[in-house]
This record gives C-alpha cells, structure tokens and sequence, in this order.
C-alpha cells in the first residue's frame, strides 16, 4: 500500500496595502520582526544566509534563493528545526516562496511552501502540519501588522 504525502503548503492572504509596502515588510530586516521572528543576524538578499531568531523556538539559518521587488520572495530553511546553523542547501530544507500580485484591495499574497516528500519519513508529516497552521498564525499577523500601518 503506498501512502500519499503531502508535498506542499499553499496559502493566500488579500492584504488591503500596496505591493510594495507589502513586499519590504517580507524582506526588509527591520520590518520582518515585526511579524515573523523576533530577530534576525544578516540581510535578505538574494544569496545571503542569515539567521532567523524565533526566542524560545530557537535560531534557523535560512538560504535566500530569489528576492525580485515587489514581486517575488523566495527562501530555503530546515522546517521545524530549532537551532540549525549551517549550511541549507547541504541538507534536505523546503522552499518558501511568496508571490505578490496588486488586486483591487489590495495585494494578494500567495504563500506556498514545497518540498516536504522529500523530509525524512518519521518527520515530515509532522513538519508539514506544523507548518500549515504556523502559515495561518504568521500570515494572520503579516496582515494585522499591514492594517495597523494602513
């Protein structure tokens, strides 16, 4: 019997902002923190490795694949790993890409997150539903945060 896995995560958020403010508040250091982790040591350009601090949730060191402004926003990391320093792209990661799209309200946020067939079997269906309701929770705040701006 084979069993099917859950490779990817996909969500969509209408945010009522403008494109761009939402793109700077998923790539701009000094904004991300304001919704996502508490910290974060690095930038987050297109090639960088910074690290992510999430407190009690520990630190993750993140590869940055693409950053096209206003558009596109794509990274590797570890999911649901706590303090994994190192190299991203020498271990079995997942991608998290953002797509940015300017609708009538606002900006539409296409949140998807792929690669989770490819996590060792004894964690990734634990990973992948960890990260789905994280998404909710995260994506939630992405949104509060933009209208507190508004």
């Amino acid at each position: 019997m084979s069993e099917t896995v859950q490779d990817a995560i996909q969500k969509e958020i209408i945010i009522n902002a403008p494109q761009q403010k939402v793109y700077e508040a998923i790539t701009d250091p000094a904004k991300i923190v304001a919704w996502f982790p508490d910290a974060i040591e690095g930038t987050l350009k297109a090639g960088d490795s910074p690290i992510l601090d999430f407190g009690e949730h520990g630190k993750n060191q993140i590869y940055v694949e693409t950053a096209t402004p206003y558009e596109y926003f794509s990274y590797r990391w570890i999911p649901g790993s706590k303090h994994f320093i190192g190299n991203v792209l020498d271990e079995t990661n997942t991608l998290v890409e953002f797509v940015l799209e300017a609708v009538e309200n606002g900006t539409k946020v296409t949140l998807k997150e792929s690669g989770f067939a490819t996590l060792p079997a004894d964690v990734r269906e634990q990973k992948f539903a960890d990260n789905n309701g994280g998404w909710d929770y995260m994506l939630g705040r992405l949104n509060t945060l933009m209208a507190d701006q508004g």
